[in-house]
């Protein structure tokens, strides 16, 4: 080996011997934080405090500029820490609560990612969950191939199927009567109201919600559950008790109220960025040449796009066909397209700054951009 080799080498073991310590002072700020978070929960405190964290990244940055490093590169360090400090502050209050202790639940579509993140969300408050779901088996829990039976004797039901096969649940298990609270997740409501009515007529406790986040949301710290009112408060309150545990940000509104505001929040974002990558694929050129030369902004709107074009395409077309307030953003979005084509066509530059100014005027009102 020659001396340059030894040098290197010498030079990656002491980038080794960093890095584990890097580790064991993760470890050791994550006991610090199991720590405080078993006092905040003695105490009854939330677990995000948003001016601690306020006061770490500034300490963070500051440190980090006496000592020559990037401060943005200090406080994503120092991000991906909170965030994790957060996790687990939240799975441990989640345990600590103990909601359902000695309780079943049965999730009719356990098998899926949704399904799957509501029976790993149940499990942690001590529910003990089964399954039911055509795909199969899932390892390591009770699987019934028919879920009428165990509906019967559960304490909750978690609906967490596509759109259709929630109405005719629904329906079945209005006959049915169970003792134990329906709850069903979808993100339209239109679909199922009937069924849920039904459910109300019959006596059953019933819940609407819809979970705004994915199946790979770890921390609900900053995300949000919307509590639809379908007609049965109690049921509605029993739901609402399942997330008070967490950071959630819980809201209440109507069957209509929370599909028109869905319409504008996914369909339009959807439809945004499924008209995006459909512009792009008839460009004709490889998205890996364009992704070379990539902006900012591009970037940006890529890795989105390529989110939402790896989602569940059905779930999708329900969300943009199944909504009865669902053409209107559609609409707006082909008009604003019309619009920037004219503009730009005919040349009028003032009218394209107006869009922009509009934009950001209305942008400016946007809960991120300002203080917390």
């Amino acid at each position: 080996m020659s001396g340059a080799e030894k040098t290197l080498a010498r030079l990656r073991a002491d980038i080794d011997e960093v890095d584990g310590k890097l580790i064991e002072l993760a470890a050791k700020r994550q006991a610090l934080v199991a720590e405080i978070g078993r006092r905040k929960r003695a105490r009854r405190q939330p677990t995000r405090d948003y001016t601690r964290e306020r006061e770490v990244h500034e300490l963070a940055r500051s440190r980090a500029q006496a000592r020559g490093l990037d401060p943005d590169l200090a406080q994503h360090l120092l991000d991906t820490l909170i965030r994790a400090s957060l996790t687990s502050q939240e799975r441990d209050r989640l345990e600590a609560s103990a909601t359902g202790a000695g309780r079943r639940a049965l999730v009719i579509g356990g098998a899926g990612r949704m399904g799957r993140w509501f029976v790993d969300y149940l499990g942690t408050q001590g529910w003990g969950v089964e399954i039911s779901d055509p795909a199969g088996p899932v390892a390591e829990l009770a699987w019934h191939e028919d879920w009428r039976e165990p509906a019967g004797r559960a304490d909750l039901i978690v609906v967490a199927a596509p759109l259709a096969a929630t109405a005719r649940i629904l329906e079945e298990l209005a006959e049915l009567a169970p003792a134990g609270l329906v709850m069903e997740i979808g993100s339209i409501k239109a679909p199922v109201a009937p069924a849920l009515t039904r459910l109300v007529d019959a006596g059953v406790r019933v819940a609407s919600i819809h979970p705004m986040f994915g199946p790979d949301t770890r921390l609900l710290s900053g995300r949000h559950v919307i509590l639809v009112d379908a007609g049965d408060p109690e049921g509605l309150a029993e739901a609402r008790r399942l997330f008070e545990s967490t950071s959630a940000s819980l809201a209440e509104m109507s069957l209509e109220a929370h599909d028109r505001l869905v319409a504008w929040v996914l369909g339009l974002s959807h439809a945004t960025n499924i008209a995006f990558f459909s512009a792009l694929e008839a460009c004709g050129q490889p998205v890996s040449e364009l992704a070379k030369y990539a902006s900012t902004t591009f970037s940006a709107q890529l890795d989105v796009a390529s989110r939402v074009a790896s989602e569940n395409p059905d779930l999708y077309f329900e969300i943009q066909s199944l909504n009865p307030h669902g053409r209107e953003p559609l609409q707006a979005l082909a008009d604003a397209a019309a619009e920037i084509l004219r503009t730009v066509g005919e040349g009028e530059g003032e009218a394209f700054s107006g869009l922009m100014g509009s934009g950001a005027r209305y942008l400016a009102g946007s809960p991120d951009k300002g203080s917390r």
